[in-house]
């Protein structure tokens, strides 16, 4: 007769996720070396900000006499005087003017084209891809003679141009942008529509929705984190461009926001405080529209990182 035996239990050893060094994950030492090379490398980013934003609440006269490592010297009238003596308020105006049209006509626009790139498959497909994408791959300065000759001649009605012509208007400066930016948002637009399962578009086809209908209707709202990060990116850009305005505007109360720092500038010296109150007045709107964006912008880059 024999009996039978329990099987002996095997001793199972558990792995802690945290100190694994393969598969992805990271371990604590490791961690932390990450951690305070990224808050380095976060503080090395700030600090012109940081310190601009510190000296523009300070007197010239004081940090003169006291070093720009001192502290004090308090005021608020940095701020008031950049305002009054750049003309922030029109220039302000003025860049709302080029910026806002600019983002909304270049976001348009390529989202038009990446859906046809995305949507339908034919011969000149990556083609026409390639063409979008090579207005990216020339530097500006290669075409300002062109560009600049090629607009003196396009007539526009005086409501549009107290010029006559291209040259000395908003409309210069929109197209130009609108052009520069419209193949980086196409080749965003184009991957991230090609992610989209057909399966919506066959379903939609069934119940006798449009390609106008399949365009606005369906694909742009799933779009949306990535015309949201896109629209950051562009308003940071676009606002923040100077070259073309000193090309293409030659009148002063055309000028964008940015060109209101030479205003700040003295004829034998330069008050690094009260140009520090106006770089932090410049920077203002773009800050606004990242954080108002930040969550869209961020799932918008992210999207498709998790996906094998």
């Amino acid at each position: 007769m024999t009996t039978a035996t329990a099987p002996t239990a095997v001793p199972t050893t558990t792995k802690n996720p945290l100190s694994a060094t393969g598969g992805g994950v990271i371990n604590r030492r490791r961690g932390r070396i990450a951690t305070v090379i990224m808050a380095v490398l976060a503080v090395v980013w700030l600090f012109p900000l940081l310190w601009a934003l510190y000296n523009s609440f300070r007197e010239y006269s004081y940090t003169q006499t006291n070093g720009y490592l001192s502290f004090g010297g308090w005021t608020l009238d940095n701020y008031k005087d950049a305002w009054d003596r750049g003309n922030f308020g029109l220039h302000l105006k003025n860049s709302l003017l080029i910026t806002i049209p600019a983002v909304v006509l270049t976001l348009f626009l390529s989202s038009l084209v990446a859906f046809v790139l995305a949507r339908f498959s034919y011969r000149f497909n990556l083609t026409l891809l390639g063409v979008f994408l090579a207005a990216n791959l020339l530097p500006p300065q290669a075409l300002l003679i062109p560009v600049f000759k090629m607009f003196r001649e396009i007539p526009l009605p005086t409501f549009m141009s107290e010029s006559g012509t291209m040259l000395n208007s908003f409309w210069a400066l929109i197209l130009v942008n609108t052009a520069f930016q419209l193949g980086f948002c196409t080749f965003v637009l184009s991957n991230y529509m090609k992610t989209l399962p057909h399966e919506i578009y066959e379903s939609a086809e069934l119940d006798g929705a449009s390609v106008w209908r399949q365009y606005w209707q369906l694909t742009m709202p799933l779009v949306r984190p990535a015309l949201a990060a896109l629209a950051t990116l562009q308003v940071t850009w676009i606002y923040n461009e100077f070259f073309w305005a000193t090309v293409l505007i030659s009148r002063g109360d055309k000028y964008p926001v940015t060109s209101a720092l030479n205003n700040l500038r003295g004829q034998f010296f330069s008050d690094t405080n009260l140009v520090a109150a106006g770089s932090i007045i410049v920077a203002l709107p773009v800050l606004v529209v990242f954080f108002a964006l930040q969550k869209q912008f961020v799932s918008g880059l992210t999207l498709g990182s998790t996906k094998g």
